[in-house]
């Protein structure tokens, strides 16, 4: 296609161009008529003077209604005068290819005006809005960074099953389905299937995909439908090396979103991206508890776990001693964590969860990979070894040394771009009582 957009007409003074659109904005005066044409990349001003020879155009822009979209040729200005980037287009001719209802059912100008949900119900009309087209181009380009991080580095992409066989998931937060009558659910992790391919010899690997959580969750951070990214690589020496893979990933990814984008996000958001220079702080969960009890003067409900306010005291914490938006919370007890997570001697996990800005957005570990062992962490968690036979066959016959991690892409951005809800940097929402559209 050789479609201008607004971002190239810098190319086009002087010339006679043809380019398509949405109506953002109508003024109808008493001798010219001005129409702001919007398209992904920008805004441009059409100026139309009423006479004779534009009666047609002129009829055509009376009748327009917002939002309808229109194709238009004619020569474009340079003209100081424009506020809108210093040019003009004067039109030749106007087409409406689509006529919008003069009535819109949200406010495109100022998303405060509608209510949450009532965006959420017209997800395509809220998702036109300038800071959600860029705030997608940026999750675009941080999963592209992602790939390009994985794939200099030798990594292999799979693509595991999202229907799963019932045993294969524990526990109540599953989706259940029916599967040509035998019963299955939609998967909520590809971690079984990351560890097998750490089985079948693939030294790294990485998956981009849909994950689905069973969770009455009505908070601003879940979702039933989440994207996630996983990893997990083989030949570890400990848990570090996992957290150095995950830290330097990353350092990639905010480095390149900065380069390209940081300077319109913070036009546009009023955020600068985090600068990921200097090194994640690292600090047991033991110590964690401790510094949140003497510095913060908080204890929370949960004695094996974190909870939201001491995420957000920890990052505190790390902003002002570390100057660094991550911290990795380390070596979290075994209660809290899955049967696969490897021991230490002391009986803690070889596990992390990375806060950024206020929340987790990864939980990590290195697996335990012995059969024997594993089996016993099956049943000290109370599972039947019997419903995961597929999984420990894995281990029966060698497998290496290996960890892992999962990122939240809809949590990371989030926060990244200090978003108060996951609604919202979600390009369509499911949560408990959100089925559409």
């Amino acid at each position: 296609m050789n479609k201008i957009f607004v971002k190239d007409l810098e190319n086009y003074f002087d010339q006679s161009i043809t380019i398509d659109g949405f109506v953002d904005n109508i003024r109808d005066l008493q001798y010219v008529q001005f129409l702001i044409l919007r398209d992904s990349t920008g805004k441009l001003q059409i100026t139309i003077e009423k006479n004779n020879t534009n009666s047609v155009l002129n009829e055509i822009v009376s009748n327009l209604t917002m939002e309808s979209t229109i194709k238009v040729e004619g020569k474009l200005l340079k003209s100081e005068k424009v506020k809108l980037g210093g040019k003009e287009l004067i039109p030749s001719n106007i087409i409406v290819t689509s006529t919008s209802l003069p009535e819109l059912p949200i406010d495109l100008k100022d998303k405060d005006k509608s209510l949450r949900e009532t965006r959420l119900d017209y997800r395509f009309l809220d998702l036109r809005r300038e800071e959600n087209n860029l705030f997608f181009k940026c999750e675009t380009l941080f999963e592209q960074a992602m790939r390009e991080y994985w794939t200099s580095n030798e990594y292999i992409e799979i693509h595991s099953p999202k229907i799963s066989g019932a045993s294969a998931e524990s526990g109540a937060e599953v989706f259940k389905l029916d599967y040509f009558g035998e019963k299955a659910c939609l998967s909520q992790s590809p971690q079984f299937y990351k560890q097998m391919a750490m089985a079948a010899g693939f030294d790294k690997v990485f998956e981009i995909g849909p994950a689905f959580r069973a969770e009455n969750s009505h908070t601003s951070y879940h979702a039933t439908e989440i994207n996630m990214a996983d990893v997990e690589v083989s030949w570890i020496d400990s848990v570090e090396d996992v957290m150095d893979e995950e830290e330097n990933m990353l350092r990639y990814v905010f480095n390149k979103l900065r380069d390209t984008y940081g300077d319109k996000i913070k036009e546009v958001f009023g955020v600068e991206i985090s600068d990921p220079t200097n090194a994640f702080p690292r600090v047991t969960f033991v110590e964690a508890k401790r510094i949140l009890k003497e510095e913060f003067k908080y204890v929370g409900e949960k004695e094996e776990d974190f909870e939201r306010k001491e995420e957000e005291l920890m990052c505190q914490y790390a902003k002002d001693k570390y100057n660094s938006d991550f911290i990795f919370i380390t070596k979290f007890p075994f209660s809290a964590r899955p049967f696969y997570h490897m021991l230490d001697e002391d009986g803690l996990t070889n596990s992390y969860d990375l806060l950024f800005k206020g929340l987790e957005i990864t939980t990590g570990a290195q697996r335990e990979h012995h059969y024997g062992i594993l089996k016993q962490q099956v049943i000290e968690k109370g599972i039947n070894p019997d419903t995961l036979d597929f999984y420990l066959d894995f281990f029966k016959y060698g497998c290496p040394p290996h960890g892992g991690f999962a990122i939240g892409l809809a949590r990371v951005m989030m926060q990244m771009f200090e978003i108060d809800n996951i609604r919202e940097a979600t390009f369509v929402y499911r949560g408990p009582t959100r089925l559409t559209p």
